[in-house]
């Protein structure tokens, strides 16, 4: 087989050999690889789905056993997690369908006030924390916006299944995660003044330079989303009116589109895709788009599931499980109780700030990005950068577990006295969302 080695030692297999004559090539090793994700994650889910737990544990468990710390059954992890991809694009379309703009109006002071001042916290906190144990000041810098990032796909996907997207702890997490996204596009800047590769100058202007794309984006797809997007899917129903198949290809490609745009913009796929989820869902056409995109979300979700299991090496958790289970048992206290209070400082009362702690208790799949950009920039390097990895992998697979355990936590919560009863909580919810409805208005 035919590979390229470029000069950091990276092997690439070279499927598209140059011909005379154009003829259609097929990549039989993608092929079988993504034959054996989903037959894998099929088989995972059906397990765990027969013992009564959550499916999303088998899809990880499912991908973390073929990967290259598994059975190593996939070698070119570039080209599934690649495909992959659009699991998080879906996902996101979808629950930007079912998000309400309203809603969004009304949390949006705690998403982006309560979103920032999470992650300006753990920053704070880990940069005092390396300085006091003599490590690099930027180190801990990184590692505090390392983890303040949340699973948007994981915890989205719980709370579509629990029916919780339309609660008001729900609408505060999705709106929480929203800005996490956002705000990735300007960590990826801060990284290299973190790094030293770039004055603070320069840092400064890349970042002033993100908040103003991130400004033309949205202001542009707000004026779509009222002039463009309601012609065009009335345009699409008709058309379709003997078979959904064209109806379906356009919302796939709308999204597709947006999501790309975004990613030029030097902005996150999955801000895109997320934005033009929620333009859809301001016409009367968001429940026929979601009817038809449902589907294809949950299979690539599967997929892109089962390629951050791959990223679980077993054999290092393994030898490291007392560690391991140290930092996530830490991460998940910590940001429990950051997210808990800087929610309660906004005025919600405390269950419903205590579930959204609970809800973004977790370290996001965007840290595996950042933290493979960290290493190229020589950020961390060695052990903490093992133990970022496992750490962040073994947080995603006990998240289904923490999800499982938050009702019988919430019963404990109202048995002691901590939280009110489930009907004054219904009150206090309602009345919460009207007061912060009244001050959007």
């Amino acid at each position: 087989m035919t590979t390229l080695i470029d000069r950091k030692d990276n092997v690439f297999v070279m499927s598209n050999r140059k011909s005379k004559y154009p003829v259609l090539q097929v990549d039989l090793r993608l092929i079988s690889d993504l034959v054996v994700v989903i037959v894998s994650a099929t088989i995972g889910g059906i397990t765990f789905s027969c013992l009564g737990q959550p499916v999303i544990v088998g899809y990880l468990l499912a991908g973390s056993l073929i990967g290259p710390g598994g059975l190593n059954f996939i070698s070119e992890m570039v080209q599934v997690e690649t495909v992959a991809q659009f699991g998080v694009v879906f996902l996101l379309f979808a629950l930007g369908l079912e998000f309400s703009l309203t809603k969004l109006k009304v949390v949006g002071t705690v998403a982006v006030l309560g979103g920032l001042l999470q992650i300006i916290i753990f920053m704070f906190l880990c940069g005092l924390t390396a300085m006091i144990c003599g490590a690099k000041l930027s180190e801990g810098i990184f590692v505090g916006s390392f983890l303040s990032m949340s699973s948007t796909a994981v915890v989205s996907k719980f709370l579509v299944e629990k029916n919780s997207t339309n609660a008001l702890h729900g609408q505060v997490t999705i709106a929480t995660l929203i800005l996490q996204d956002c705000a990735v596009g300007l960590l990826f800047a801060l990284l290299p003044v973190l790094g030293g590769n770039s004055g603070l100058f320069r840092g400064i202007m890349s970042v002033s330079k993100m908040l103003l794309v991130l400004s033309i984006f949205m202001t542009a797809a707000s004026i779509l989303s009222w002039s463009f997007v309601p012609r065009f899917l009335k345009l699409m129903i008709q058309l379709s009116s003997q078979t959904n198949e064209l109806y379906q290809l356009a919302s796939v490609a709308f999204c597709l589109l947006l999501a790309w745009c975004s990613d030029k913009l030097g902005l996150s796929l999955e801000l895109g895709s997320f934005v033009a989820g929620v333009m859809v869902s301001t016409t009367d056409f968001a429940q026929h788009t979601l009817e038809q995109v449902e589907a294809i979300r949950n299979l690539f979700a599967a997929l892109f599931l089962a390629s951050i299991g791959m990223l679980i090496h077993v054999h290092f958790l393994w030898n490291h499980v007392d560690i391991l289970l140290a930092s996530v048992i830490l991460v998940v206290v910590i940001k429990t109780v950051v997210v808990t209070m800087v929610i309660k400082a906004f005025g919600y009362n405390t269950r419903t700030s205590f579930l959204v702690g609970l809800s973004l208790a977790q370290i996001g799949e965007f840290a595996f990005v950042l933290l493979s950009r960290a290493s190229n920039l020589h950020l961390v390097e060695g052990k903490m950068y093992l133990l970022l990895l496992g750490t962040t992998a073994l947080s995603l697979v006990t998240t289904p577990l923490m999800f499982k355990l938050i009702p019988a936590i919430m019963h404990l919560g109202i048995l002691m006295h901590w939280f009110p009863a489930e009907s004054n909580m219904q009150n206090e919810d309602k009345a919460t969302m009207l007061e912060a409805y009244d001050r959007a208005v």
